[in-house]
């Protein structure tokens, strides 16, 4: 394989904040989570686009779970940051950060990884930089972001074999039995 460019973590992490108002909100009177998902497709694009110097597209977004409600008022902090990347496609991880600053209160909301792939202007995938890992942390996160990697496929390689019978999703259903019921 030819010769990447490296660039350093520090160089594509990006940070949001952005104020959190009624007409962003839910029936619930809490902020809605698909504007909360909204943003986080946002700066994940930046932050991969800064590292590629490319247009880059979602491939994936990896669990998303709602942790603590997000409140009319809040400021709403996101930090994005390249975790691991392969040849085309890049890992970023974003960390949500709900500020209450009246109350002087912080609280991380949500948590999740957006795989981004790069492009070139005919719609191609192209070649990324590589990460130059600068610390410890930097370099944990390179390789969990890789093991992550590697369970999806391994996920998606068993939920392909659950498919071919009828009796591999029978077995999969013991001691589930109080759970549904069939009717057909």
């Amino acid at each position: 394989m030819e010769d990447k460019r490296y660039k350093e973590v520090v160089d594509s992490q990006v940070v949001i904040t952005e104020l959190m108002v009624p007409n962003h909100a839910n029936f619930g009177g809490k902020i809605h989570g698909g504007y909360i998902l909204s943003m986080l497709d946002k700066i994940a694009y930046v932050c991969a686009a800064k590292h590629a110097d490319t247009y880059c597209v979602t491939a994936s977004v990896d669990t998303v779970d709602f942790l603590s409600p997000v409140e009319v008022g809040d400021l709403l902090h996101l930090y994005a940051s390249v975790n691991y990347v392969g040849n085309t496609s890049l890992l970023i991880g974003v960390k949500v950060v709900a500020e209450n600053f009246r109350k002087k209160t912080k609280v991380h909301t949500n948590s999740c990884y957006i795989t981004m792939v790069a492009m070139d202007d005919n719609g191609k995938k192209v070649q990324v930089p590589g990460l130059k890992l600068k610390n410890e942390l930097e370099y944990r996160r390179f390789i969990e972001g890789k093991i992550r990697l590697e369970v999806k496929r391994e996920f998606r390689d068993r939920m392909d074999e659950g498919k071919k019978t009828w009796e591999n999703y029978t077995q999969n259903l013991n001691g589930e039995k109080d759970n549904y019921v069939l009717d057909f």
